[in-house]
């Protein structure tokens, strides 16, 4: 498998008519979820956030080509009539059915195509199936995003959706990710959080944050109890496998962004700088030219709202044995020739050294190209 059927307790469907898809997943077991922070969030962000105070479901219904977002009360009433689709279709009680929309903001989720989708679908435990409701829940997406991660007699599955309106509150992303493991629903959130912490929200593809992101974790308990620790650096690891692939798919990107930020006071200043770097559209542009002009990736960090001081910032760019010194203690000793051929790849590696400490955080981004403005330009019409 995978991604999520390779997780005990999990079946799935989908389908996909073209705008217009539908994912199914039954899965039972405890749950925790995380939102957007954007204001104007869907009314299906409100149900949900309500509703999962319970810890509990057993099944998703999510849709894609509607955001169902800007709504209002009609919105609300759609959200609570696709739970009642969903459990109705999984034989579940539908208050405890999980609901996510992704798509164009402003418009009125079909709700007749809804119930005839999911009259079509019966969740089953295959690659196949896992592949449907991948597909089912994207719409700028180029590609399915996978993940899968085995522990020690446990494993951590999840798909996800994203490529555009991607910033670090999360993205224009749902995310379901499972595990066998037996969890109590409060350990299950904090997991969560923490997980969504260092993955998805430190990718950037163009800045704007979401009305409709979500990201939903059940544990089926299939497995017994785990580890809380190992539990959650598998969890770690599977979202944060979705969030590159998401950075990688953005509208119009050729190129993965990562910069890694080491040596900051603490966790919270070298999240704050990596995320500020993959942010700059010159940032971006530069590295979908192939243009070596780091300074470019000095000037972001220095205007990230960190204290630390210039002249002990070192840049190095690529990775492995690739990785080529362009700034060292406030030192240039950039070799552009050999900068340049470190571009030339589909991933784009800058490293950070403030030397103001010993924490860490790396983020995720992509290009800046026209192709993104030609997506985005007409995304409607």
């Amino acid at each position: 498998m995978k991604s999520i059927c390779g997780v005990e307790g999990v079946t799935a469907a989908g389908i996909k008519e073209g705008k217009y898809g539908l994912a199914l997943i039954r899965a039972s077991g405890t749950a925790a979820a995380v939102f957007t922070r954007n204001r104007a969030r869907a009314p299906v962000i409100d149900l949900m956030a309500e509703r999962m105070k319970a810890g509990r479901i057993e099944g998703i219904i999510a849709n894609s080509g509607c955001a169902n977002a800007y709504t209002g009360r009609r919105g609300l009433a759609d959200a609570i009539q696709m739970a009642e689709i969903g459990g109705e279709s999984l034989g579940v009680d539908p208050m405890a059915i999980g609901v996510a929309s992704t798509g164009v903001i402003g418009r009125y989720l079909d709700m007749d195509l809804i119930r005839r989708q999911a009259g079509t679908l019966t969740p089953v435990s295959s690659e196949e199936a896992e592949i449907f409701a991948a597909r089912a829940i994207m719409t700028t997406d180029l590609v399915e995003k996978h993940a899968i991660v085995r522990g020690e007699g446990f494993s951590v599955g999840g798909i996800t959706k994203g490529s555009g309106m991607i910033a670090p509150n999360m993205a224009t992303m749902l995310g379901f990710v499972y595990t066998d493991a037996e969890v109590d629903a409060p350990d299950l959130q904090d997991i969560l959080k923490r997980a969504v912490r260092r993955s998805f929200n430190r990718i950037v593809v163009d800045g704007d944050v979401s009305t409709n992101d979500c990201v939903f974790l059940t544990a089926t308990g299939e497995a017994g109890r785990i580890n809380s620790r190992e539990l959650e650096e598998k969890v770690t690891s599977a979202c944060i496998s979705l969030a590159q692939q998401i950075a990688r798919d953005g509208e119009g990107a050729t190129k993965l962004i990562e910069v890694a930020v080491s040596g900051a006071r603490n966790e919270e200043d070298a999240e704050k700088i990596a995320k500020t770097v993959v942010t700059s559209p010159l940032v971006k542009t530069a590295v979908y030219g192939n243009d070596p002009n780091w300074g470019r990736v000095v000037a972001a960090a220095g205007y990230a709202g960190v204290d630390f001081e210039i002249p002990d910032l070192s840049l190095w760019i690529g990775s492995g044995e690739e990785k080529t010194p362009l700034v060292l203690k406030g030192e240039i000793v950039a070799d552009l020739p050999v900068a340049k051929r470190a571009m030339q790849g589909d991933t784009v590696v800058f490293s950070i050294d403030l030397d103001s400490g010993s924490s860490e955080a790396t983020a995720w981004g992509c290009d800046l190209t026209e192709k993104y403005v030609e997506i985005n330009g007409k995304y409607t019409t």
